[in-house]
């Protein structure tokens, strides 16, 4: 399937125009978007990168290297602006989330520490030792003690690393530790440190119960920024740099009470409110992004994973075949599967749980249990919507995107039909690119235009009766 993109040429743009950046797993990149959040063709920049990882869990990325990609994507970037006549305006930033860099003397002492670094595994439990009851910590934050936080990092650096600790001045982000080296600006984004689990999401301020439990120095922190903070270096306003979750969301459109679905290798459901909700399900994470918006939601971590264990495992099953079977009414001889291949985050965060098959018989087939299977995938993503909807939400719509939305189409509709609302497919590039330039717009001028997005035919709730009798067979056998 074709991925479109919105690119329009610098005669067609309209400004105020600012460069947007991003920082990804596999790349750096930027480009030039005006008011609308449309990419100018030709802008487009990209430097390849890669995270160093081993089996001990090592998952990092040289932060200096990062620095000097965006050093040399800006610079290229206002080449092209001088060129085409095209003033700037402003700096847009994000990058994966969480990250952590430790700093002495204005350098890197470690490499970015990223999200998916599990070497602080050992010391998560000990969290609720030190820092009490989970429960309370969540209630605050709005996200679990895990690996992909500070305090269990923190933790882990006193333990095993207390010389580096011991030289640490200043813990930052990826973004904030590239706006510090690129323009001495300091600061770190409120959802910046939602993200990074020390974030008392109800008054937007540093969580103290969870940073005095891990041992913190609060002079590690630099002062925290709402999205209407940006910094001014070099004539233009620096914003500081946000989680390029919250940017999939608003780049894809999942907007005004429409809920952003990702489903690629591991996949997230998230809602934008325009408050923390009173009471966060603790079955989700709600990460605090502005003066009062949040982002609620849950994350899989088995959705193309899923499909690549069934490509991998069973006898072929073809695109043709697939396509039937997942067009073909319910049936009670279909296999009930929980689909935790690699553990459960949302909703019950079960990490040690694994995939389980129920109603195997003889008669199985392949086709069965690809059927199965992704009836299971479904049910996931319904069991975090119902607990968006315990908060009071009432989603309109659901836009999905990523691979699985497009190499699988013929899900969606088991997808809806477990929402019981229409899911709508996005076919397009660099939706989270867009968001981050879109989110900075926001506080350049009013009310910004809205450009048609490559949005499909929505799929509509078919046989929602049966379709519950699944879900309800499934949370028979989670338990």
């Amino acid at each position: 399937m074709r991925r479109h993109s919105l690119h329009i040429s610098a005669k067609e743009a309209v400004g105020p125009y600012l460069i947007a950046l991003d920082v990804g797993s596999t790349a750096s990149r930027g480009g030039i978007y005006d008011a609308s959040g449309r990419p100018l063709s030709g802008s487009k920049q990209r430097r390849a990168h890669a995270f160093t990882t081993a089996t001990d869990g090592t998952s990092t990325i040289d932060a200096d290297q990062v620095v000097e990609e965006i050093r040399s994507i800006i610079e290229d970037i206002k080449s092209f602006a001088a060129e085409a006549g095209i003033e700037l305006s402003a700096v847009a930033f994000d990058t994966f989330a969480s990250s952590l860099v430790c700093v002495a003397g204005g350098e890197a002492i470690t490499p970015c520490v990223t999200y998916a670094d599990a070497r602080c595994a050992a010391y998560v439990d000990k969290l609720a030792e030190l820092a009490g009851d989970e429960a309370e910590y969540h209630a605050r934050t709005g996200v679990r003690f895990h690996t992909s936080y500070l305090p269990a990092r923190i933790l882990w650096l006193a333990a095993e690393h207390p010389d580096v600790l011991a030289r640490t001045e200043k813990m930052m982000s990826l973004g904030e530790y590239v706006y510090f080296k690129l323009a001495g600006i300091e600061g770190q984004a409120v959802a910046t440190a939602a993200w990074a689990g020390i974030l008392n999401a109800h008054t937007a301020e540093y969580d103290t119960p969870i940073l005095e439990a891990v041992g913190a120095n609060m002079d590690w922190f630099a002062p925290l920024k709402f999205p209407d903070e940006p910094a001014l270096h070099d004539g233009l306003r620096w914003f500081h740099a946000i989680p390029d979750g919250w940017s999939s969301n608003v780049g894809s459109g999942a907007v005004d009470g429409i809920v952003g679905l990702s489903a690629a290798t591991s996949g997230a459901a998230r809602l934008l409110l325009d408050h923390v909700p009173e009471k966060i399900p603790t079955g989700l994470w709600c990460y605090r992004v502005g003066r009062h918006e949040a982002l609620l939601g849950g994350a899989l971590n088995d959705v193309g994973r899923a499909i690549s264990w069934l490509e991998t495992n069973l006898a072929p099953v073809s695109e043709k075949q697939r396509t039937a079977l997942l067009a073909a009414d319910y049936e009670d001889t279909i296999p009930t599967v929980l689909p935790f291949f690699t553990g459960e985050r949302s909703t019950g965060w079960r990490g040690g749980t694994r995939a389980e098959f129920h109603g195997v018989s003889a008669s199985t087939t392949p086709a069965d249990l690809w059927r199965g299977t992704l009836e299971g995938v479904a049910v996931s993503y319904a069991r975090v919507w119902e607990h968006m909807l315990s908060t009071g939400a009432r989603p309109k719509a659901v836009v999905a995107s990523g691979s699985v939305t497009a190499t699988v189409p013929g899900w969606l509709q088991l997808l809806a039909d477990q929402l019981d609302t229409p899911v709508i497919p996005l076919n397009m590039k660099r939706a989270t690119l867009r968001g981050t330039a879109v989110i900075a717009m926001e506080q350049l001028i009013d009310a910004p235009p809205v450009p048609d997005l490559p949005f499909g035919k929505p799929y509509a709730p078919g046989n929602t009766t049966a379709a519950r009798a699944v879900y309800d067979k499934f949370i028979h056998h989670y338990g």
